[in-house]
Formats: structure tokens, C-alpha cells, sequence
């Protein structure tokens, strides 16, 4: 198979001294429900070669649980809605800083954790200690997603969780394909390893994901492989 990056991106990054390819690898648009498995099973087993290591993007894994959303699904309570406020916006996303995401993180996290967790901040930001909100809300809040326009139809009007048992669904995969699997949350603010399977080197999938080779838009790419070349 001739593989190719994604527009904007390079086919090989560094390690250690080390090159490594980082195959794209497209599938159809997932649906809510599907197996993440026979996802897996279909479009990246038959590339797959001793070495390899098979990087999931989070949000595919979360869509297969059944843990995004369609925005109009999502009614806000006027707690989510007063928080939210308060919650600083980026240019990389919303982040929780919607009525929407915020009615998440607090379905997610209870009503109690998150308000410890914005009274902590509201005492800490201003002495130029940031992000003690998902220190103490926890990494859970911290990967929820948001609607984006730059995301594939019909998930652009979508907010989603953090996949459930990542770990656990890193190593059911890897047992079954063989090789070691990340499951990972990459964008423009950073790189998170959520799941792993046993003996996965975090690191690595960290670097070489810096610049998150996956594509959420029209590319159809949540999955990569990882193979060390040259």
C-alpha cells in the first residue's frame, strides 16, 4: 500500500535518534454503537507488521461507547450554564466553556467535584498557578470535546466524554492484533496518552504525535500506525 500524510503533515518523525513512519489509516464515518474492534479488525489489522505500534484516536473510541452526543440532546441545567461563563476560551476550542460540555463534565465528574474544582481555580489563577480546575475535576473533564467545524459530519455538532477504561480497551486490541496499542487524546494544545496496552512506550507516542498526524475532518483518519524505518 502506498500511505501518504495527512495535508499539513509530515509521514515521519524522530525518536531518540530513531525515524518513524506514522501511516494514516482512513475508514468509514463510525457510527455510534459500532465495535471499535471490527473497526480495527477491517481497515488496520491486514497493514499491520511485527514492530508496529496502532495509535486510536480517543474520540472514535468514545463514539463506538456510545459517549458523544448531538448538542440538542444536551440540555444544560443553569448551574452548567453559570459555570461555563468562567471558563476561559481558546482558539484550539471550547474545551468545557459551553453550557453543553459544562452539563458534562458535571454529569461526568458529580456537582460537588466541580465545584471544589472551579473554587480552587478561582483561588489559584490569580496567583499565576494554572490549571488546578482539571487538576482536581479530574483527566476525565479534561478530555471532553466540544463541537468544532472543522470535525467530520455529523459530529461538528457533537460533544463527547473520554473513552471508558481506555487501558482496558488498549489491551483487549493489542492481545487480539498483536502489536501494542495507544489510545490517544492529540490536538493543538497537547498530546495525552489515555490507554495503553501493557509494555506500550507513552513517551514515544507522545513525540510522535506532537503535531497529531490523525485527521478529524475529511481525511477519516482515527487510526495510525506507527513503524520504525530506516
Amino acid at each position: 500500500m502506498q500511505w501518504s500524510p495527512n495535508p499539513g503533515k509530515e509521514l515521519t518523525r524522530t525518536f531518540e535518534g530513531r525515524v518513524w513512519a506514522r501511516y494514516p489509516v482512513r475508514t468509514h464515518v463510525v457510527q455510534p454503537g459500532e465495535d471499535i474492534a471490527e473497526v480495527v479488525r477491517q481497515y488496520a489489522a491486514p497493514h499491520l507488521q511485527q514492530g508496529d505500534i496502532l495509535v486510536i484516536s480517543e474520540k472514535v473510541v468514545a463514539i463506538c461507547q456510545k459517549r458523544a452526543f448531538p448538542v440538542e440532546e444536551i440540555q444544560p441545567r443553569p448551574l452548567a450554564r453559570w459555570l461555563s461563563r468562567f471558563v476561559t476560551k481558546t482558539p484550539h476550542g471550547i474545551g468545557i466553556g459551553s453550557p453543553v460540555t459544562m452539563e458534562l463534565a458535571l454529569r461526568e465528574a458529580g456537582v460537588w467535584r466541580i465545584l471544589l474544582a472551579a473554587a480552587v481555580a478561582a483561588v489559584t489563577k490569580p496567583l499565576g498557578i494554572r490549571g488546578m480546575f482539571y487538576r482536581v475535576a479530574g483527566r476525565n473533564v479534561a478530555a471532553i470535546d466540544g463541537p468544532t467545524p472543522y470535525t467530520l459530519p455529523p459530529y461538528n455538532r457533537y460533544a463527547s466524554l473520554a473513552p471508558k477504561n481506555p487501558n482496558k480497551v488498549a489491551q483487549r486490541l493489542a492481545d487480539e492484533l498483536g502489536v501494542p496499542v495507544a489510545i490517544v487524546d492529540a490536538n493543538d494544545l497537547g498530546v495525552e496518552v489515555l490507554g495503553a496496552s501493557h509494555g506500550l512506550n507513552r513517551a514515544l507516542a507522545v513525540e510522535l504525535f506532537r503535531d497529531n498526524p490523525l485527521g478529524q475532518g475529511s481525511q477519516q483518519t482515527p487510526l495510525c500506525i506507527l513503524r520504525r524505518v530506516g
